[in-house]
């Protein structure tokens, strides 16, 4: 792409702006969704008066996850990433004030509608790296994109800790403590909104597709259904099908596995802080670490680093498989492994299919590979506790690592991907 488009614009100074914006609303984004994720399983079961009901708000979630990666990539397809983007916060927003009403009239209804909403906001997060490639070069795009997904390190670790704050304001509020979390939720995904509204202009997509001769309000004629421009781009762009097989499978394995291992380590005697700190070295495996993976995805290849995800992927699921109930150092170096795995595989994946979806299809192959790998971890997640109150832990981790394997696989399929752009 020229640095510059029509003699007017810089695109190497739009693209240095776009990333500082989605960095900024990628932190602010995450404390809205994590924030109301500490609290939303024993909200649901407080209103729901059932234990079995309590993950049912992060499974409607998920699916609100899937269903606004698809939907918000035909809005963006047509008005670009900035009205997108601002429409998935404010969705968001409205989910986490639903929320609070959920709580303070007792409708559990209510509460498994907020959270589809809510889901729009982790789409809108999953959705942010792929708008940071829209004007990146070549030779950096992984980097641009990996920035970004490292913004959701501050998020991820900030709002968990609000939850004190979160039961303060709920008290001067006068609404149930839990809700509290969803009330500041609220606010900062409005904030979110608005810097993106007001920062991101000129927008990415339509400028790279004005710079690549295209129409934007033509792109809603020409391919059929959004469905059917997937599958045109996977059936002539193999490559960019196994990069969302590898992403799909490398999620679900890290889901899967992540959401049984307080299970697994409570059944051992583990406290509650251990728990938590290994869950915080997971996430510190999956976010922290985003920029190296990137640098070596432009370095070394999209395809070798995918690989590599899923071998790390392996090690990790053999070390969770390897590991005793309650605390361990196989439960420690395995949470954080997978966590980086994770990192590796979504990194490399998501820029294989940056790089090679024509522009004209590009915003739904992405959506729609998001909400793949929604859909796959929600099944994923749902067998998981299966297979844990059945063969147990170690089985769950053999299964994961099918998933991992299936990742190797897919990316050793991405060979040749490294070259230019479809």
């Amino acid at each position: 792409m020229s640095s510059r488009l029509e003699g007017a614009v810089d695109v190497a100074q739009v693209q240095r702006r776009t990333v500082r914006t989605l960095v900024v609303s990628q932190a602010v984004g995450a404390v809205g969704v994590t924030i109301g994720i500490a609290t939303a399983s024993l909200l649901a079961r407080d209103i729901s008066g059932s234990e079995a009901m309590a993950g049912l708000a992060q499974t409607f979630q998920v699916l609100g996850t899937a269903a606004a990666a698809y939907a918000l990539a035909r809005v963006m397809r047509r008005r670009g990433r900035r009205v997108g983007l601002v429409a998935g916060y404010l969705l968001g927003a409205t989910g986490a004030l639903l929320a609070v009403v959920a709580g303070v009239v007792d409708s559990m209804a209510v509460l498994l509608v907020g959270a589809v909403l809510l889901g729009a906001t982790t789409a809108v997060n999953n959705g942010s790296r792929y708008a940071a490639t829209d004007l990146a070069t070549e030779e950096h795009r992984a980097r641009a994109l990996s920035v970004v997904v490292w913004a959701t390190t501050i998020g991820a670790v900030a709002g968990p800790n609000l939850v004190g704050v979160g039961g303060e304001a709920a008290r001067r509020l006068g609404i149930p403590e839990l809700t509290g979390g969803f009330a500041i939720g609220s606010v900062v995904l409005v904030l979110a909104a608005g810097w993106v509204w007001l920062r991101l202009r000129p927008d990415p997509l339509l400028l790279a597709q004005r710079a690549a001769g295209v129409t934007p309000g033509a792109l809603g004629e020409p391919g059929g259904r959004s469905w059917a421009r997937f599958l045109t781009v996977v059936r002539d762009v193999p490559a960019v099908g196994a990069a969302v097989v590898a992403m799909a499978c490398a999620h679900a394995a890290m889901v899967t596995v992540m959401i049984m291992t307080p299970l697994h380590m409570e059944h051992g005697g583990a406290h509650l802080e251990v728990i938590g700190f290994v869950i915080s070295v997971h996430v510190l495996g999956m976010f922290a670490f985003a920029p190296v993976v990137g640098w070596a995805a432009d370095r070394f290849g999209r395809s070798s680093v995918l690989v590599t995800g899923g071998a790390v992927l392996l090690v990790a699921l053999a070390l969770c498989g390897l590991s005793p109930e309650g605390s361990s150092w196989q439960i420690f170096g395995g949470l954080f492994l997978l966590g980086l795995g994770w990192s590796c595989a979504t990194v490399a994946a998501s820029t294989v299919i940056a790089d090679r979806t024509p522009i004209e299809a590009r915003t739904e192959v992405q959506g729609t590979s998001d909400m793949a790998m929604s859909l796959t971890a929600a099944g994923g997640g749902a067998l998981a506790g299966l297979i844990v109150a059945g063969p147990g832990y170690s089985a769950l981790a053999l299964f994961a690592a099918c998933l991992a394997l299936a990742v190797v696989v897919a990316g050793r399929l991405t060979r040749g991907s490294d070259q230019a752009p479809a």
